[in-house]
């Protein structure tokens, strides 16, 4: 997906909240971007020292130390970032938990909020999140990072195109080992942080909302941990009328991520499997060979920044994804627990 860049000098003014793995992901591309201007960072235990930020692994790879520069403020607490004048824009990388109130504080604060996903555990927080953002002079974009992924936001296109034909049939799947952070003894198997159907698994749900709308209702099987979170599930929406879908996600992967998907159209199949590196995407149409599509070689993380950042340079709220599709996906995601739980189908509408 392309965004348009603001012809301006200013820049935003950042403050990244929660510097783990998402955090330097984040920071990373804020350096990368001239439109931003990083300000503060705040952690309750990772600071930079003398500038320096040490890397961290997560669940794709291990990120080198990240140069920060001693003008950078470090806060400690999030209401000393709230109460610094100098910052803008407010990135959220800290544990989902902790979403609820540090959105909601930054809102009423007059901040712009850019939050990881997902926006909370629950869609009880997360419409709490939404009345408070209706009310806030400043607005809240969750970082439903595939609606900008090169390759994904291409087959956005081609659906909303229908440019060879309806979708048929569509299949998800994202595939992960443990997160580094799990291993590391910050994830105890418990169910706060919502397992691989929560943490993983939606950002497939959020995909299938952008491209086909919500489902009417979802069957969802899947494995669920000692402690109750559901760490691999396969779902199947409900579209009357078609197209059939279903996505898969897990976090029992031994070793590595991947991430793909199918789509059967009616004159093409079209799939995308990040495992063969520059030929990810393939399409093949009707009567012809199979052809590789090349993407962008930056990643969504990348392209949804710049999208936030443009948003506050031109005083506008996110409509590409938005605090509402935030709440729409953990709806969905609540529906599969509920059919992983009951063995039942479930209805969404």
């Amino acid at each position: 997906m392309t965004t348009s860049s603001q012809s301006t000098d200013r820049k935003v003014n950042v403050a990244v909240v929660g510097l783990g793995f998402m955090g330097v992901v984040h920071l990373k591309a804020y350096q990368a971007n001239p439109a931003a201007r990083i300000v503060a960072v705040c952690d309750a235990v990772r600071l930079p020292v003398n500038g320096v930020l040490q890397g961290v692994a997560g669940n794709v790879k291990k990120i080198e130390d990240i140069h920060l520069g001693t003008q950078v403020r470090a806060y400690k607490q999030l209401e000393d970032v709230l109460a610094d004048p100098e910052v803008e824009l407010i990135d959220l990388c800290t544990p989902t938990p902790l979403h609820p109130e540090q959105a909601k504080a930054a809102l009423k604060a007059g901040k712009k909020v850019f939050c990881e996903k997902p926006l909370a555990r629950t869609s009880v927080a997360a419409q709490e999140i939404v009345e408070v953002e209706k009310a806030s002079p400043g607005f809240l974009m969750p970082a439903m990072c595939m609606r900008f992924w090169p390759g994904w936001s291409w087959l956005k296109q081609v659906v909303d195109e229908q440019r060879y034909g309806k979708i048929v049939a569509a299949r998800f799947r994202r595939m992960s080992e443990m997160p580094g952070w799990s291993k590391q003894g910050t994830y105890k198997g418990g169910n706060d942080l919502g397992g691989a159907l929560f943490d993983l698994h939606i950002h497939d749900v959020d995909f299938v909302q952008f491209l086909f709308g919500r489902p009417a209702s979802v069957y969802a099987t899947g494995v669920t941990s000692a402690g109750g979170s559901i760490d691999h599930v396969v779902a199947q929406y409900n579209y009357p009328g078609g197209p059939a879908v279903y996505a898969e996600g897990s976090w029992l992967l031994m070793k590595g991520f991947n991430m793909s998907y199918t789509v059967h159209c009616e004159r093409a199949t079209i799939d995308y499997d990040l495992s063969r590196g520059a030929e990810a995407l393939q399409l093949t149409e009707q009567g012809k060979e199979p052809e590789v599509i090349k993407c962008d070689a930056s990643d969504g993380y990348s392209h949804e920044i710049e999208y936030v950042l443009n948003c506050v340079l031109n005083n506008r709220a996110p409509i590409v994804v938005t605090a509402l599709d935030g709440l729409s996906a953990l709806q969905i995601c609540e529906a599969e627990e509920k059919s992983v739980q009951t063995g039942q189908v479930v209805s969404i509408r």
